[in-house]
């Protein structure tokens, strides 16, 4: 049996991590951007599609502009080769997913069962609580377990998942992943859209959000039919991540293993930021190729300093 991290609410500060990319390559920060010697590079992922949906690969630097704050700046990062991952997967077991939880589980072993030997990942579930495994591992079968093993209960506590993963990802060095999965809207959290989406952006975490329009049984006799909370949709996109939205459970599989391929299928492209004023940045991605669809986190934290951490180490002991 598997041991279950069950965690405090607590709202956490985010330290930043530097990560670089390569000998002959500028450095790739991983959390804040902040100075460093002799320059900094504010990574961009992005993923490339056609009209038709199909990933892109083969592109060079040329196909692609940034612009901060509305301002183009040289591509001075490019590179193509695949990246591992760390990644929380965060699964919405409320009540009202009673009818399609088989569906959701299935879906996320086969994105368990396709991740590359390098990457590893968490697996998670959020209810009126929240559990999440305690330690982040690239053993296919310990993740499968754990999420055959997750459990039902009432309320949608959404953000204060996104929080526990944050926490999770905090120490994290290289790629931050969250794959956010709901029916619902927020019900129960204590933290908000607008404070995990800051410490999204702050250390450097992309959120793929698949949203489920369900339906379920009310006590009385009935069905209501659900749908995901729009801010899914908003994190997802301010952090460079895919957002699917979903009404057929047989679509699930597919949507589950589209997000593993798009993660080991991006761009890695970066660029200097003219200033570091603690602010954050508006980010534009533009394609010079016709007909290719690019899409990115749209804004980053130009910090000067590295944020201060309150986290502690070790597991937290008590109930969130």
């Amino acid at each position: 049996m598997r041991s279950w991290l069950v965690v405090p609410c607590v709202c956490l500060a985010v330290t930043a991590v530097l990560v670089p990319v390569g000998a002959q390559q500028q450095p790739v920060i991983q959390g804040p951007t902040i100075k460093s010697k002799p320059t900094v590079t504010v990574p961009v992922y992005t993923t490339v599609t056609d009209p038709q949906r199909r990933l892109v690969p083969g592109l060079v630097k040329e196909d692609f502009k940034i612009f901060d704050n509305e301002k183009e700046q040289p591509v001075t990062l490019f590179d193509n080769e695949v990246r591992p991952i760390t990644v929380v997967v965060m699964l919405d077991t409320s009540g009202s997913m009673t009818l399609n939880i088989e569906f959701v589980k299935q879906a996320a072993e086969q994105f368990a069962i396709r991740l590359l030997p390098q990457d590893k990942a968490r697996i998670g579930a959020f209810n009126d609580k929240i559990e999440l495994d305690a330690e982040f591992t690239n053993n296919r079968d310990k993740l499968t377990t754990s999420i055959r093993e997750l459990d039902f209960g009432n309320g949608t506590r959404l953000w204060d998942a996104v929080d526990i993963s944050l926490d999770a990802l905090e120490t994290v060095e290289g790629r931050k992943v969250i794959v956010l999965f709901t029916d619902g809207d927020d019900t129960q959290s204590k933290m908000s859209l607008g404070k995990v989406l800051d410490r999204a952006r702050a250390n450097e975490v992309m959120v793929y959000g698949i949203g489920f329009q369900s339906e379920f049984q009310l006590p009385g006799g009935g069905r209501q039919r659900t749908r995901p909370d729009r801010g899914l949709k908003r994190i997802a996109e301010e952090t460079g991540g895919g957002y699917f939205e979903l009404n057929k459970a047989d679509d699930l599989g597919s949507t589950f293993t589209r997000v593993e391929q798009e993660l080991h299928s991006q761009y890695l492209l970066g660029f200097s930021p003219p200033q570091l004023d603690g602010k954050v940045h508006k980010l534009e991605l533009r394609m010079t190729r016709p007909g290719m669809i690019g899409r990115a986190r749209k804004s980053y934290l130009a910090s000067p300093e590295p944020l201060p951490s309150t986290a502690s180490s070790g597991s937290k002991p008590s109930a969130r």
